[in-house]
């Protein structure tokens, strides 16, 4: 009994196994044609799907990235991504650490009801703003900037940092803490020596989100970001606007725009799964 039961459970796990590689293939199908058509002459493209080129490899050629390298605007763009999406991811990281802290640790006069605010304000839409933040900054002079767009993004990226770090952090032992301050440690060497090593895997996890989530953004980029610079996002829109059915550049260009994120994930990949199980346990 005991072997026909060890027979059953191997053969449900392999039948689990082809199914979650079979689930995973259909998954990376669009990207799979993504990368073959950003490889694909115009000509190419327009005589048929990019599955042809799996059986006529020599159809591929790096002609797409070339032109693509010498596109000021597209290039340019990259640049600017770069340029909002890390200052925006670090802001986040480090206010919200500092946050975090204070929220599970110090003790301030309204501590909990600021704490509610904050988690009220993960429910505010990013549409609702939209408005309000473009005649703010229009008048303080932001509107249109790489500055502008960060501080938006930083802003509404804040409110998830803080209620994920004051959570995460609340989890460390009082005792740790007392004993560091026993031994004269300030609150800043605290911080800096003892909660952020512990909490590195939840920062690392919180960084990957927000970088993602700035990289991949378009409609705030699209608002208040500089229309003679925009993000790549924004400038692979345009391109499709201007010129219609220019997939030679359309192509690479959404490629090369999905492998800084995919980069920075696999990175990170274990602080991220030890961030994920951490929170899973506590």
């Amino acid at each position: 009994m005991n072997t026909v039961r060890g027979w059953a459970a191997r053969a449900g796990g392999g039948v689990l196994r082809i199914f979650l590689v079979l689930a995973a293939l259909f998954w990376l199908l669009p990207t799979l044609g993504l990368l073959i058509s950003s490889f694909l002459s115009p000509t190419e493209l327009n005589e048929g799907g990019w599955w042809r080129a799996l059986t006529a490899p020599s159809k591929l050629t790096a002609e797409n990235y070339e032109r693509l390298l010498a596109n000021d605007t597209i290039t340019g763009s990259l640049l600017s991504t770069v340029a909002i999406a890390v200052p925006a991811t670090l802001l986040v990281l480090v206010l919200g650490s500092l946050a975090g802290y204070a929220f599970a640790w110090l003790e301030f006069p309204g501590r909990d009801w600021l704490f509610l605010i904050v988690v009220g304000l993960l429910v505010v839409p990013v549409q609702v703003a939209l408005i309000p933040v473009s005649k703010l900054f229009g008048t303080i002079g932001l509107f249109e900037t790489t500055a502008g767009v960060v501080l938006f993004h930083t802003a509404f990226g804040l409110p998830f940092a803080v209620f994920l770090l004051r959570n995460f952090f609340a989890q460390i032992p009082r005792e740790l803490l007392e004993a560091a301050r026993l031994d004269g440690a300030g609150e800043l060497r605290l911080f800096a020596r003892v909660v952020l090593p512990l909490g590195g895997p939840a920062i690392a996890s919180l960084g990957i989100f927000q970088f993602l989530w700035v990289w991949n953004d378009m409609l705030v980029a699209l608002v208040f970001a500089d229309s003679a610079n925009p993000p790549i996002t924004v400038a692979l829109q345009q391109q499709v606007r201007q010129f219609g059915n220019n997939i030679d550049v359309l192509a690479p260009g959404a490629f090369l725009s999905m492998v800084v994120p995919l980069v920075v994930f696999f990175a990170f990949q274990r602080q991220f799964v030890s961030g994920v199980m951490a929170g899973a346990i506590k």
